[in-house]
Order: structure tokens, then sequence, then C-alpha cells
């Protein structure tokens, strides 16, 4: 009965993953780990790092779907990347230092908001519009960009993928799916970083919730990848807004359970 349950859990769980990986660059953090947590009574820990670890391949693949349809923006990618990493780590020290406060609640309602600021107000950039900035004005704001989602993430723990997306569509002007594409480009290193530390740190994890999670995340994320570049700027917008809200709603509601 029990392998059911882990079957039932980390399949809805690596849906939900996927698909807001694929649509909108979101974390698989921020719905695997409180599903594991709250119906399978895993350490956080671990299911942070199981999460990270589904995160990883489902990132990539979602990556180089959108760079094989040219929706991704590699090189202001690594430059964003460098400082995300750097300032998360900075972010994380000054976290360190400061009295504990539960801040689990921010990328749940940052979630869910973002899901309706894209049903209300869609982003309709196009490439050409894109292409007005210059390369150098470009880089500038990737490396600072790069640093506030860096340090909200390393301080807040939570939230980095949602803010690459805000920031990339809001204050940066991309176009919604370089935006998505860029953002699980640069999570596939993030996400990759992260699970390395917390199993060295926390051990090994539990094998099977650790393959299930990745193998279901993985084919959602390809889906919803393969739709999302495939679909007309409305209906992108659309489609990601109705996930994310969903997701956010589902999350909270997982919250209250646990």
């Amino acid at each position: 009965m029990q392998w059911i349950i882990t079957l039932l859990v980390t399949f809805f769980a690596g849906m939900g993953a996927g698909l807001g990986t694929g649509f909108a660059g979101m974390s698989a953090a921020a719905v695997i780990s409180p599903m594991l947590i709250t119906f399978l009574h895993m350490d956080p820990y671990m299911a942070v790092g199981i999460a990270l670890s589904s995160d990883v391949l489902a990132s990539a693949v979602s990556a180089y779907t959108y760079h094989k349809n040219k929706n991704l923006d590699i090189k202001n990618g690594l430059i964003m990347m460098a400082s995300v990493l750097t300032f998360t780590v900075v972010g994380s020290y000054i976290a360190s230092l400061l009295p504990s406060a539960t801040m689990g609640s921010f990328s749940v309602f940052m979630t869910f908001l973002l899901g309706v600021k894209f049903i209300v107000r869609p982003v309709m950039t196009t490439k050409e519009a894109m292409q007005n900035v210059s390369a150098k004005k470009r880089a500038v704001q990737s490396v600072l960009c790069g640093m506030l989602i860096g340090f909200i993430c390393g301080f807040v723990g939570a939230g980095g993928g949602m803010m690459m997306l805000l920031i990339l569509t809001s204050v940066l002007g991309y176009e919604l799916k370089t935006a998505v594409g860029t953002s699980v480009f640069i999570m596939t290193f993030t996400a990759l970083t992260g699970a390395v530390s917390h199993f060295a740190i926390g051990g090994a994890p539990d094998w099977l919730v650790f393959v299930l999670c990745i193998v279901f995340t993985l084919l959602w994320a390809r889906i919803a990848a393969v739709f999302a570049n495939k679909a007309e700027p409305a209906t992108l917008n659309r489609a990601t807004g109705v996930v994310l809200v969903v997701l956010g709603l589902v999350i909270m509601g997982f919250n209250l359970i646990a």
C-alpha cells in the first residue's frame, strides 16, 4: 500500500513541478517539497534536496527545448547566473546573522500573484522590441538584476524561478518565451548547485522517491515546454497564468494541511 501512495504522491508532485517549470521556469522545490513533507512525512531538508534534483533535468530539458526554438538568451543568461549564484551566498550569509523568521509563504504568494498578473496583464513584448536594447545595457541590467534575485533568494530561501521570470519580463522587457527559456537555463545550474550541497550535507536520499520525482518532473516539463514553444503569445500567457494560479492555491492548501 505504501508504494502506491508513494507512486501517486510523486506522480502528482512531478506533474505540478514539471508544468510549472516548462511553462514558467518555476522551481520544482515549490511544489515537490510540500507534497513530500505533507504526504510522505519526509524530512524537510531531504525533501528540498530531492526537489532540487528533480529541477536539474526538468530545467535542462526545458532549456534545450526553448533553445531549439530560438527562445533562449544564453549570453545574458550566463551573466545573470554568475550574479545570482554569487549574491545567493551573500544573502544566505546575512540571513544567518539575523533572527529566524518563517518566510516559506513568500514563494507561494509570488506564484499565485504572478499567475494573476499573466492573466490580467499578459506579456506581449516581441523579439524585435527586445533587440532595440543595446548589448552593453542588457549585460549591465543582467548583472544588477542577478544581484537582486540572488540576494533575495539567499536571504528568503525561495522564489528564485518566479523572481527571474518577473524581472526578465517586467524589468528587462523580455518576450515571454525567451524569458522562460533563459530562466530555466539559469535554474538548471542553480538547482544542481543546491542539490549537490544538500546531499553532501544531509546524506543519501530515499532512492525510490528520488527517481520517481525526477522521471515524472522531467516528463511533464518536456510536455509543457513543447506546448509553450508552439503556442501563440496570448494562449501562452493564459496557460502560464492558470498553471501558476492553480499551483499557488494548491501549495497554500498543502501548507495549511501541514
